[in-house]
């Protein structure tokens, strides 16, 4: 409105507009600027425009959109956009949420220009978060993309039922609306080794699109920094973010809605052991969301932002050798560029490796790539340089001595002696910490100011000896009611789920959950416990639980034996796995109900859900569903494997699971 030509001056006793002309102005003027501030959408794509004038660069030009739930096809782009330099092009990572994605249609106006779509798979083959909107637009619309090329690397996991359907979906649409493929879809399993996967297929996609575009590497092949070190003395402590994603003190000043650029700090009312003996930790926590207008069904999951632990903080600084309080900012060097930062700036050091990168996980091969220049033994160097390598024995050596030996950044610093990069470099190439993820083991309906969390402690010993301990269930562990008179926080929102009770609550439904897997089921029951009170007709509730020892860690014993008392639980089903010689699963127990399971999902129409573990469980307990229905319904195993997909397709069997 700013930009418009300003009325012709009137009489004064003639007003220009009436008091009412005034408020309509005032609420269409408001609404525009809230549509403008939460679209999310920039209108057109800059970037676009701003390269065709950038001749350094001979026009060709490469866009990367990620599809990025924890981050790992973020890195992927970022890591594909800087490859791009290396062909004498530019490149730049996109999120499409960020932009309007019907001006992909003008990309050909950009000589020998390409799109490429880094798109992970999320849940029930679900589009991430902030390609969801993207995913939308093009199942809804009929854009022409003639003369678009492009190309897709998907990221899945092959345990799961819907491997890599975001990816296959776009690769397949894009083709539809009249896109050009240059570069076969890629496929990557992290239940195998994902990085490999990326790798191989990216040693023959810049080949490939070499010779389509008819341009040769430069032969640089040097480390290239996005970012630049900019060291602050003076700064205003009040303008240093100390852990904030989003907006400056967001932390402080809360302000809905939440969500994960704004999460809400909920205070830690419980948290206690719920197993009663055994090595492992299994906890229970309750989270106070009083006031927060946040709103959650029974089957969503609660995303929490962790700390990484202080003592490996610590240990970084020291064996680089430098002052962790010192306040910095990375910029990026490319000014065109959305990312102005890495992560949020300016901080410090110790809040950048504690709030905001990835320092527990093993580094990928770009990150020992990037930082082999800085080892003085060359011994050393060339082992980094090999396990960064496409070679057999580079591949080999990085999966036994990184990935198998469960090394994280410290550990490699640690065993290399002679590697001492800058920390700036350091934090430019390590990944963001991201938010993990739980099954809300509550139900609004029962605790509608509460999120309950059910998970067990993460911590083992790797192959060198050293203690590797889960980021963020050693964090939750620790976070205890009242800490030295002050509560106990952590930074929380809620991601949607398509685990839903059926919406007639007199379906009946059969809940498999061994372990912390029994979480939603909590919320499940609850909720129909409260639907029973309401007079509501609610059908059979029927429950497989598994863990190891009955009188050891049967999570929420009390609870579900109380449920079955009153009649909510229909059958409470335990498969005690180690109480007797031969080992019982909830599968075992299905089977040994097959006439009762059989009944109620082919008569009654039951609806089946499981959750946990994904590589054995869920096949498992998927194997013994097509058991049952071949011996029962009297069905071929294609016919079997054909019936359960159909119930996957009408919603009737779901599945939260991880792996």
């Amino acid at each position: 409105m700013a930009d418009s030509a300003q009325p012709e001056l009137m009489d004064e006793d003639e007003p220009f507009l009436s008091n009412l002309d005034i408020f309509l102005f005032s609420l269409i003027a408001g609404l525009i600027v809230y549509w403008l501030i939460f679209r999310k959408k920039v209108e057109p794509i800059p970037e676009f425009k701003k390269l065709e004038s950038v001749e350094h660069y001979n026009g060709k030009n490469i866009v990367v959109f990620y599809g990025s739930q924890t981050g790992t096809a973020e890195e992927f782009a970022n890591r594909l956009a800087k490859d791009a330099h290396r062909y004498g092009m530019k490149g730049m990572s996109a999120d499409p949420e960020e932009y309007d994605m019907s001006e992909l249609s003008r990309l050909p106006e950009i000589e020998n220009s390409l799109a490429i779509f880094c798109m992970a798979t999320y849940g029930e083959g679900d589009p991430t978060d902030n390609s969801q909107d993207f995913y939308d637009w093009l199942q809804e619309g009929d854009a022409d993309f003639t003369g678009v090329k492009y190309t897709v690397f998907a990221l899945g996991n092959k345990t799961y039922e819907h491997y890599n359907a975001m990816g296959k979906y776009v690769d397949q649409r894009l083709a539809e609306l009249g896109a050009q493929r240059i570069f076969d879809l890629g496929m990557g399993d992290d239940d195998g080794n994902l990085e490999e996967d990326f790798v191989s297929w990216r040693e023959q996609f810049w080949p490939a699109v070499c010779e389509h575009f008819g341009v040769e590497a430069t032969g640089e092949e040097s480390s290239i920094r996005q970012y630049e070190l900019k060291v602050h003395s003076d700064l205003n402590m009040n303008k240093i973010y100390t852990g904030e994603l989003g907006r400056l003190k967001s932390f402080e000043n809360q302000k809905p809605p939440f969500d994960s650029k704004n999460p809400f700090l909920a205070p830690v009312t419980v948290n206690r052991k719920l197993n009663k003996a055994g090595d492992r930790h299994l906890m229970h926590l309750e989270l106070d969301i009083t006031g927060s207008k946040i709103r959650y069904e029974s089957g969503d999951h609660v995303a929490v932002y962790p700390i990484n632990d202080s003592v490996i903080v610590n240990r970084i600084g020291e064996v680089l050798g430098v002052d962790l309080d010192t306040v910095i900012s990375l910029n990026n060097l490319d000014e065109e560029s959305n990312k102005k930062h890495p992560f949020p700036c300016p901080t410090t050091y110790r809040t950048a490796l504690t709030h905001y990168l990835d320092i527990t996980n093993p580094p990928r091969t770009n990150v020992l790539y990037e930082l082999a220049q800085y080892a003085t033994d060359p011994k050393e160097q060339e082992n980094m340089r090999k396990m960064a390598s496409s070679s057999p024995e580079g591949k080999a050596l990085y999966q036994s001595w990184v990935l198998d030996s469960c090394r994280n950044i410290l550990a490699i610093l640690e065993d290399f002696p002679s590697l001492r990069p800058p920390i700036d470099h350091l934090c430019e190439l390590l990944p963001r910490l991201q938010a993990r993820y739980y099954s809300i083991a509550s139900s609004s309906k029962v605790h509608p100011d509460s999120i309950h969390i059910c998970a067990v402690v993460v911590e083992y010993e790797t192959k060198t000896g050293r203690v590797n301990k889960g980021v963020a269930t050693n964090w939750l562990k620790s976070k205890m009611p009242t800490d030295n008179g002050h509560k106990a926080t952590v930074p929380m929102y809620i991601r949607k789920s398509q685990f839903r009770l059926p919406f007639k609550s007199s379906n009946p439904v059969i809940m498999i959950g061994p372990g912390t897997g029994i979480a939603p089921f909590m919320g499940f029951v609850q909720e129909r416990s409260w639907l029973k009170e309401q007079g509501k007709e609610v059908g059979e509730t029927v429950l497989y639980y598994g863990c190891r020892h009955k009188n050891e860690d049967f999570l929420y014993q009390e609870e579900l034996d109380e449920f079955e008392k009153t009649g909510v639980l229909t059958a409470l089903n335990v498969a005690f796995s180690r109480d007797q010689a031969d080992k019982v699963y909830v599968q075992h127990l299905l089977k040994k109900n097959k006439e009762a399971v059989w009944r109620l999902v082919h008569t009654d129409n039951a609806h089946i859900y499981i959750c946990g573990d994904a590589r054995n469980m869920a096949r498992d307990v998927q194997n013994a569903f097509y058991e049952i229905a071949e011996e029962l319904g009297g069905l071929s195993r294609a016919q079997a494997v054909d019936y359960i997909k159909k119930l996957m397709t009408k919603g009737r069997y779901s599945q939260d699971v991880w792996s």
